[in-house]
């Protein structure tokens, strides 16, 4: 059960080597969270972000294997974890960028994409939804993009999963209502990380540290929706009206 300030004091993170997550996960550590599940695909990545967080006393840390592109394996893996006790607080961190270029060009690399980032979400989210159903309380964040919110010609694969995850996980949290567990939508814009590590870098960028902070006070706040940077909403908003013709003429 979260404290008397309202912080979980358990997280399953889904996604264990999200550099957003363990941003997320450090923060909330030193909010009174005791216990951390990474869940990810075993390596020694996912052992180092482990132990990365175990440097901070007074939190159990612990692994568990889990593939987004296993659906059928997360129910028994997912399950396990809440078998062994309240899940305060779950946060869906996994996806890939994919390479535009190259999946245009390969359609089952564009499929792996969707499958990573839509199909496995909503099948992780689920099982994850239904077990916090049964215990009554929990939150479950889930990380979007501003690049759901309208397809561009630069990354109209990873847009378009990332639209169906967003619709679905506000469909998700109406879904929830009245049961305890609550679902934020995280949107943040472009995040400086490994994964856009030799990107162009634009207007409005952000760190993970501060959508950590976000998130943090979305919770605080049991938002629905966060868009980190805040303006980006006002932004999005603008580009989401504009007509098409002129849309597909700006250099996005």
């Amino acid at each position: 059960m979260k404290d008397a300030f309202g912080a979980p004091q358990s997280l399953l993170v889904l996604g264990g080597t999200s550099e957003i997550a363990l941003a997320t996960a450090a923060r909330l550590i030193a909010q009174r969270t005791r216990t951390v599940w990474l869940a990810g695909r075993p390596s020694p990545a996912l052992d180092a972000a482990a132990a990365r967080l175990r440097t901070r006393p007074g939190t159990d840390i612990r692994t568990v294997p889990f593939d987004a592109l296993d659906p059928e394996a997360h129910e028994a893996t997912l399950g396990k974890v809440f078998a062994e006790g309240d899940i305060d607080m779950v946060l869906l961190a996994f996806g890939v960028l994919g390479d535009q270029e190259r999946d245009e060009a390969e359609p089952l690399a564009a499929v792996r994409v969707a499958q990573t980032n839509y199909t496995g979400a909503v099948s992780a989210a689920l099982v994850c939804a239904q077990s916090m159903r049964r215990q009554g309380h929990g939150s479950l964040v889930v990380l979007s993009s501003v690049a759901a919110e309208r397809a561009r010609r630069s990354n109209f694969i990873y847009g378009s999963s990332k639209a169906g995850l967003d619709a679905f996980a506000q469909g998700l949290g109406d879904a929830l209502r009245g049961s305890g567990v609550h679902v934020m939508v995280v949107r943040p814009g472009f995040v400086r990380t490994k994964m856009t590590a030799g990107l162009a870098e634009v207007p409005l960028a952000t760190t993970p540290e501060a959508v950590a902070g976000a998130i943090e006070t979305g919770l605080r706040r049991r938002s629905e929706t966060v868009w980190v940077p805040g303006p980006l909403r006002l932004v999005m908003s603008a580009l989401r009206h504009l007509p098409r013709p002129i849309f597909r003429r700006l250099p996005l």
